[in-house]
């Protein structure tokens, strides 16, 4: 499928969980440039119905809001079977609450992503999957160096470029195997039925409307907290490494990978920031501390299961098949969801203007 049968189907484009940090970015990006978009969710997230407001409000009639739990089978087959095409960014979304309550988490990331596939199959459209990084495990056979950076690969293959996709998956905790599976689902899909379909397999992402809390969106929750002159809680030693990428690059690589998906169909991709964008916590709360004018309340505590010592994403297949541009560097995009922290939360002069240009 390409731009130009897209534009001249008038179907609406389905975002299972559109009102969510990710899905509402990507619902903005939809209906600003003319489709009509189908917002599925359950507002089950603290916070979300301010997405779906200002989805309302910025675009009006584009966005259809449709009330559902992707559990709820019969519904969500009828939503799906409008759509030109499926973002499915639904999903229980977190380690801990999987720990808690691993039925759940099965129920709403194994059970909805087969509900949605198979609500699919008969006619099938295109379906972007949002899967994660947790699909490979804890990377413990991995020889990890401790350098002022974090935690490195020893391999410096791994250290220029992140981990691949031939990286074999190991699912660990409830959460990972619940991903994993669906993940595992979506390209059986594509391999056994013929749904057009890809996965994106994401790092951390951040930015505008993201509900950062302790259990997930952690940059998000840095920063809140540190706006708010609040303590945070580090779990491990704070040494570990990820690569973090701004959410509008992930909205752009979602849109390609719709756009593409005649040539990437049955294939998955790491989705992050790559190499480049490869951070540090301890690295990260030293630049929040200089974007806020002071020095942050940091507390540590326990590891947490399934945390990875260095997570970075080798995004070199992703660019190539979408045809990604770099993506924004990290201090660049830290700093403009701190604007719009501050100003979200009414905070506006809690950013120190001198502090803020030393740090970059």
């Amino acid at each position: 499928m390409n731009a130009a049968s897209d534009a001249a189907d008038a179907r609406p484009v389905l975002v299972t969980g559109g009102a969510g940090f990710i899905g509402s970015n990507l619902a903005n990006r939809l209906a600003a440039s003319g489709e009509s978009v189908i917002v599925y969710d359950a507002l089950s997230r603290s916070g979300v119905e301010r997405n779906l407001e200002w989805l309302q409000t910025r675009h009006g009639e584009r966005i259809r809001f449709v009330r559902g739990d992707v559990r709820d089978g019969t519904l969500l087959a009828e939503v799906a079977r409008e759509a030109k095409a499926v973002f499915h960014m639904a999903a229980q979304v977190a380690v801990t609450t999987s720990m808690t309550d691993p039925r759940e988490d099965f129920e709403i990331n194994i059970g909805g992503t087969f509900n949605l596939l198979e609500a699919l199959r008969a006619d099938p459209v295109p379906v972007v999957f949002a899967s994660t990084n947790k699909v490979y495990g804890d990377l413990a056979d991995v020889d990890f160096a401790l350098t002022d950076d974090g935690y490195l690969p020893a391999d410096a293959t791994l250290r220029a470029h992140g981990i691949g996709e031939d990286r074999p998956l190991d699912f660990h905790t409830p959460y990972g195997c619940s991903k994993g599976a669906a993940d595992q689902y979506v390209l059986d899909y594509a391999r056994s039925f013929g749904v057009p379909a890809t996965v994106l397999r994401m790092s951390c992402i951040y930015g505008e409307r993201q509900m950062g809390t302790e259990d997930q969106g952690w940059v998000a929750h840095f920063l809140i907290r540190a706006l708010e002159g609040q303590p945070i809680t580090l779990y491990g030693d704070g040494h570990q490494v990820r690569d973090i990428l701004e959410v509008g690059n992930a909205v752009e690589a979602y849109l390609a990978a719709w756009h593409r998906i005649d040539v990437i169909a049955g294939r998955a991709f790491n989705l992050g920031g790559g190499a480049a964008n490869a951070v540090s916590l301890r690295t990260l709360l030293g630049y929040l501390g200089a974007l806020v004018g002071r020095e942050l309340d940091v507390q540590f505590d326990d590891w947490r299961a399934g945390d990875q010592r260095y997570f970075v994403a080798d995004t070199r297949a992703a660019a190539e098949a979408l045809g990604l541009p770099a993506p924004t560097p990290w201090r660049t995009g830290v700093e403009q969801l701190a604007r719009w922290l501050a100003a979200e939360r009414g905070l506006d002069t809690a950013l120190d203007a001198t502090a803020r240009a030393a740090a970059l």
